[in-house]
């Protein structure tokens, strides 16, 4: 079973850990990097199975600053990935699921999440797009690896 929770100092050491294949490093980056960039307003969390952090996310609670189809009410999910020794058992798209009750219950004067995704990558596109996330049709061209698809997930009608 997967939990979602906010990152505390308990989990830095298994999160330091955490990584992904090489593949993919270009759409995720180093968790030190990741790391660097937290902050009151981008926050971490850790995916868990049993009692094993298994991966990570950030939430963007300023997302409107970087990416002009945001409201004031989205949050930016940033940097969402599994730890490669966890990836192929349905760890994403069971997170994913869990998500929007989890956002409306951690951040609940918000209404929706926005994220980007690479247009070279269509496995993750087509996660988000089975978890409920929809295409905006716009593209984000600031991310350093090319063009990202911008899509977004309306979770709270507040």
């Amino acid at each position: 079973m997967i939990t979602i929770e906010k990152m505390t100092s308990q989990h830095l050491g298994e999160i330091i850990a955490l990584s992904v294949g090489e593949e993919q490093q270009q759409f995720v980056g180093a968790i030190d990097d990741i790391l660097t960039i937290i902050n009151a307003q981008i926050r971490p969390h850790v995916i868990i199975a049993g009692d094993q952090v298994v991966g990570f996310f950030l939430i963007d609670t300023i997302y409107l600053q970087t990416n002009d189809v945001a409201t004031l009410q989205s949050l930016g999910l940033r940097k969402f990935f599994i730890d490669k020794q966890h990836q192929g058992k349905g760890y994403a798209k069971q997170t994913l699921q869990l998500l929007p009750d989890y956002l409306t219950i951690t951040y609940p004067n918000y209404t929706d999440v926005f994220l980007t995704v690479n247009c070279k990558n269509e496995t993750a596109k087509n996660l988000y797009l089975k978890s409920g996330f929809q295409d905006t049709n716009a593209l984000y061209l600031g991310g350093p690896s090319g063009p990202q698809h911008v899509m977004k997930q309306v979770y709270n009608s507040l």
